[in-house]
């Protein structure tokens, strides 16, 4: 059977509001607002060169911010599914407000979220025809986040069942672990539980050293050196152990980043696919808004294996991807074609007539 849909995702919609010309939240009055989630940015790619995926998530009924995250995601090609909530009153549910400034040299970035009430954290199985979306209409990927699947025990569920359904149906399953403390608190073992049988069955896990050690429980590295080759070495160690407590994953990934400042990045990534490594080796790029990096390349990585490129072409253009979200306002990349990403591999930034 063809699948309908080449990559979908669960997700917790909301938007983030930026204040403008790079200062810090709390200063001045003009605000830059538009929808995201670290697991819809990760469709954006895919979306933006023509790819048909969606989301599942839930939206407040008659609420402004509703019907604008709605409007984005038609502008940015995601089709979208699930119910409309009734509010309950003031106090009832809301979409999250991720406030959030892009620093300026010397200054770090900062984030505050503001998540009280969040319609988000309800979203269940019960919301969805899951049999009609897998065995009938079909996905070939299914990402998931750990920041969406720790955000309540519902949301916990729902990743569950659907890591249930992938298997079942043939479709692949991406897995970004994505580990905040702040969810974690007071809820370890549940979470690990979630966490473990999620990663036992995904085909794609993605994470730094301490997402793995924090949300799988494996033992860390021994101490690696602070330059570029010891962190590789002491990454492909930290993987060596996941991939003996975890067989089923083809696809092993991270992210290198070195900060020089909030404009100014060291950017690159590695990839264990099968037994072979690879690795796009650090080199500076300019950041107007770092905010979606990692999501970019998770993006353009899972792109290239939708599309049938090799391990190491996917890689380049996850890198390319990642890249080019941390140029734009918003927490995506949306390339306009294939070539834009290969030019920015490429270093090649001369204008296209």
């Amino acid at each position: 059977m063809k699948k309908k849909y080449s990559l979908i995702t669960a997700t917790s919609m909301g938007v983030r509001i930026t204040p403008a010309n790079h200062q810090p939240a709390g200063f001045g009055s003009m605000y830059i607002m538009h929808s995201t989630s670290a697991e819809s940015n990760v469709l954006n790619v895919a979306a933006s060169l023509g790819l048909r995926t969606k989301v599942l998530t839930r939206f407040v009924k008659d609420s402004p911010i509703a019907a604008f995250i709605k409007g984005d995601l038609r502008r940015r090609n995601i089709e979208f599914e699930g119910p409309d909530i009734v509010q309950d009153g003031p106090w009832g549910y809301r979409h999250q407000f991720n406030i959030a400034d892009t620093g300026y040299g010397m200054r770090g970035p900062r984030v505050y979220n503001d998540r009280a009430g969040e319609v988000g954290r309800t979203i269940c199985a019960e919301d969805f025809d899951l049999d009609r979306i897998f065995r009938e209409e079909g996905a070939e990927i299914i990402h998931m986040s750990g920041l969406f699947a720790a955000m309540s025990p519902e949301t916990g569920k729902l990743c569950l069942k659907l890591t249930e359904l992938a298997r079942e149906t043939g479709t692949k399953i991406s897995f970004d672990m994505n580990y905040r403390a702040s969810f974690w608190k007071g809820r370890e073992v549940e979470l690990r539980e979630i966490f473990s049988k999620i990663a036992a069955n995904a085909d794609y896990l993605i994470g730094n050293e301490e997402d793995f050690q924090l949300a799988l429980g494996i033992e860390g590295p021994e101490a690696g050196g602070k330059d570029l080759a010891g962190k590789i070495d002491s990454f492909k160690e930290m993987i060596r152990r996941v991939k003996a407590q975890y067989p089923n994953a083809s696809c092993f990934a991270t992210t290198l980043r070195e900060v020089t400042d909030a404009n100014l990045h060291n950017w690159g990534a590695i990839l264990l696919s099968g037994d072979e490594w690879y690795v796009a080796e650090p080199r500076p790029i300019h950041v107007f808004d770092r905010i979606g990096g990692g999501d970019g390349f998770v993006s353009g990585l899972l792109y290239g294996m939708l599309r049938g490129f090799s391990p190491e072409d996917c890689l380049h253009f996850g890198w390319a991807t990642g890249a080019m979200a941390v140029t734009m306002e918003e927490d995506f990349a949306s390339p306009v074609d294939e070539d834009q990403v290969w030019s920015v591999w490429k270093g090649n930034a001369r204008v296209k007539r």
